[in-house]
């Protein structure tokens, strides 16, 4: 072999080097539908960032979006879809409905049923607001979904991403990217969805309406909830015991006063460290390659209808209750959007459009009933359609 032989040899070699590299690289292998994941991830953050939307959410699934939607070849073992890779399984824990009933646990411990135990027909508010789950369901099947996956698209109504993930892990989980970012996307635009509708369907009077002080709860009925709660909704609805179960024992953690540590550290700790798992894996699970089809388009739009559903029914339910209530014991109906489980974002919106017509008069304990009776709701309610579904 000769010198210049020699040369064009290493050349070669030095050159398919560089192409191999290349082909390694995210350049050649990003495609339009990474840069649009790339641009929402970035929206994410800078509605969690700028906009306090949600923070919480929204920056642990949008800096996911960003993860997830970095091209790579395929074959190392680095996507969330792939064999063998970290990421893979840590989305185990959504797959397989892991995180949700943990969720829950830290939402039972941080949670104050009083202001339902003092009014217990607030109740019905909360149970009202779930006609969006079902109203999405009939919807999704007009329009070609299979049962199973209408059913996990409903689910979005009730602004509950742990429970739309545990559903959709259950019924559809091929579709559970599209709906949980659906469910944490309308979750975080509660005050951006929900006050419109509720001036829409409120007049000036009804909007005024004062209520009573809620009542002193005690604590032997605080202790009692629970263990009645999960009793009654469990035995109706045994399938929804992953998420009530874990949700009211929560809840006896906080109020049985003698088990704090327990308590805080599912409220603290724990529910922490499974909402960044939650929301990091979630957000990974957007990859261009499997996420940008017509059924999460059509997902996303179906879990506004949904959200509008649920918002809607929830606040002409007051307005209907209050035909048979006496003057003095009405319900201002702008309490009527927290029947959604977006706790406590959606009983904050109640408060903060109550206070634009009257700056005293403070809706936020009131809706807090609504609004933990529409977490109970949405657990009852994924446990139906899982029972009908699966």
């Amino acid at each position: 072999m000769t010198l210049l032989d020699a040369q064009m040899s290493f050349l070669d070699f030095v050159q398919n080097q560089f192409v191999q590299f290349f082909e390694y690289t995210s350049f050649a292998n990003f495609t339009v539908g990474h840069i649009v994941m790339l641009l929402i991830g970035c929206v994410f953050i800078f509605l969690g960032v700028k906009k306090e939307y949600e923070p919480l959410l929204l920056i642990p699934i949008g800096f996911g979006m960003l993860i997830g939607n970095i091209p790579f070849f395929p074959g190392l073992k680095i996507g969330i879809y792939e064999d063998g890779s970290v990421l893979h399984y840590l989305y185990h824990g959504v797959q397989n409905g892991w995180y949700p009933p943990l969720i829950f646990l830290g939402i039972g411990a941080m949670t104050d049923f009083s202001a339902l135990l003092s009014n217990p027909k607030l109740m019905w508010i909360g149970a009202a607001a779930q006609f969006g789950i079902f109203g999405a369901y009939t919807a999704a099947l007009a329009l070609g979904f299979a049962p199973n996956e209408a059913g996990a698209i409903g689910i979005i109504g009730g602004a509950d991403g742990p429970t739309a993930i545990f559903i959709s892990s259950q019924l559809a989980p091929e579709l559970m990217g599209a709906i949980a970012v659906s469910a944490y996307s309308y979750m975080a635009l509660v005050p951006v969805i929900q006050p419109p509708i509720m001036r829409l369907l409120t007049t000036k009077k009804e909007r005024v309406i004062r209520m009573k002080a809620p009542r002193q709860v005690s604590k032997t009925e605080k202790v009692i909830f629970p263990i009645i709660g999960i009793v009654l909704t469990c035995t109706i609805v045994p399938s929804g015991i992953p998420l009530l179960g874990m949700l009211f024992f929560g809840n006896l953690l906080k109020e049985s006063g003698v088990t704090k540590r327990l308590a805080t550290t599912a409220s603290n700790a724990i529910i922490d460290i499974v909402t960044i798992l939650i929301g990091l894996t979630v957000g990974c699970s957007t990859q261009a390659t499997t996420f940008l089809t017509a059924k999460s388009i059509g997902i996303f739009f179906l879990g506004a209808f949904s959200f509008i559903i649920a918002t809607t029914m929830g606040v002409l339910f007051v307005k209907f209750m209050n035909l048979f209530l006496k003057e003095g014991n009405k319900i201002n109906p702008l309490i009527g959007n927290s029947g959604v489980s977006a706790v406590p974002d959606s009983a904050r919106v109640s408060n903060n459009v109550g206070m634009e017509y009257d700056k005293t008069n403070y809706l936020l304990m009131h809706a807090m009933g609504p609004n933990v009776s529409g977490v109970i709701g949405s657990a009852v309610a994924a446990g139906i359609l899982l029972a009908f579904l699966k």
